[in-house]
């Protein structure tokens, strides 16, 4: 059986290749398609007449043989520099911008958006960099949609095994319904309803949370004053995301616990009368570590990503926000950077995981 130190190196290795063929798949198809020539052809066009727009208001008297040469120049301009053309003037083929997005995909070197809807949601004033818009961004997803996803995973693994334990009791059937209600509804309506109780009725909470940007951009100012007004804002998402998605949570590990509490050897357990948080610890999680753990692990990874219906419907700037304004705004730089960040973060998570199954079951080590 090999070591530990090797099949880990292994396991690392093939992610990241898988990693590296993913991006060249993704790079292939942008640039194949001619999707990113033709939002490319456009923002040159759209650079070149605003350019001439301004020309005209500053210069009333300029004549139509010296715009002509303008917008020539321009656009020789503005095509070079979203790499349509080299600086020989020559049309630049399409699998070789596909290998330049690659390198700088690999490299983090995402370019910047000149799209002020994507620059909006940190705000800043486009053009902006990707790479610090979307460092800027993923902070936010994490304080709502991943501290959510966390604390849904500690409520679940406190009560799943417990109502794993107690299965066809009132309790283990509760659950059930609640799973299959909140399974039913759309969070984003859900949120609406909150937004409508707790925003405008009740008045409790903010409408609109666009302003926590504000508010954590100057949060060292005043660390404690600045932690409180952030309170204000996430508490109704956190809600919403946690009622929501507790109910899965809780049915999918019932599910995945109750082959193991049905085993001889947790029977016996019971017999012997040991407490039921020594049975649930020893007996149970234990066996039940390793999909529990992918479990886990994938969707915390997951949440990196954001919500993007849920965090419109909010008003949050975060990465589902981002996403959604990319997307909206055919901004194929953005998209990309987003794209190679939720990528890594994946695999990341899933060498994570070849660690921990290490770890916990020798047995993944043979061939």
């Amino acid at each position: 059986m090999p070591g530990a130190g090797t099949v880990i190196a292994r396991r690392g290795l093939i992610l990241l290749f898988s990693f590296i063929l993913i991006i060249v798949i993704i790079s292939a198809i942008i640039e194949g398609s001619g999707y990113s020539k033709d939002i490319y052809d456009a923002l040159v066009r759209e650079s070149v007449n605003a350019e001439i727009m301004a020309l005209r208001r500053g210069n009333p008297n300029v004549t139509d043989s010296f715009i002509r040469e303008y917008r020539e120049n321009l656009t020789i301009y503005y095509r070079k520099m979203y790499g349509l053309i080299d600086e020989q003037g020559r049309e630049i083929p399409p699998y070789v911008r596909m290998w330049n997005l690659v390198k700088r995909a690999l490299t983090l070197d995402l370019g910047k958006t000149d799209k002020v809807e994507v620059a909006n949601v940190v705000p800043t004033i486009a053009p902006a960099s990707v790479f610090e818009i979307i460092a800027t961004v993923l902070p936010r997803t994490i304080i709502v949609v991943t501290v959510g996803e966390l604390i849904v995973v500690i409520i679940a693994l406190l009560l799943a095994p417990r109502i794993a334990y107690r299965h066809g009791t009132l309790v283990d059937r509760l659950v059930v319904a609640y799973a299959a209600i909140f399974t039913a509804i759309p969070i984003w309506w859900l949120a609406m309803i909150f937004i409508q109780i707790f925003g405008y009725q009740l008045g409790l909470f903010p409408t609109s949370l666009r302003g926590v940007a504000t508010v954590l951009n100057k949060f060292w100012d005043n660390p404690l004053l600045n932690f409180i007004e952030v309170l204000k804002y996430i508490t109704l998402p956190i809600t919403v995301f946690v009622i929501w998605s507790l109910g899965s949570w809780l049915y999918g590990l019932r599910a995945m616990l109750l082959r193991v509490v049905r085993e001889d050897y947790v029977t016996v357990a019971k017999a012997k009368g040991l407490p039921e948080k020594d049975i649930t610890r020893k007996y149970v999680l234990r066996v039940s570590l390793a999909p529990v753990l992918t479990n886990v692990i994938l969707a915390l990874a997951s949440s990196l990503g954001g919500m993007i219906i849920t965090e419109s419907v909010f008003d949050w700037p975060g990465m589902g926000t981002l996403y959604y304004n990319a997307i909206t705004a055919a901004d194929s730089q953005t998209i990309m950077g987003l794209f190679v960040v939720y990528v890594g973060v994946y695999l990341i998570a899933r060498f994570i995981l070849e660690i921990l199954y290490i770890i916990i079951d020798p047995r993944v080590r043979v061939k």
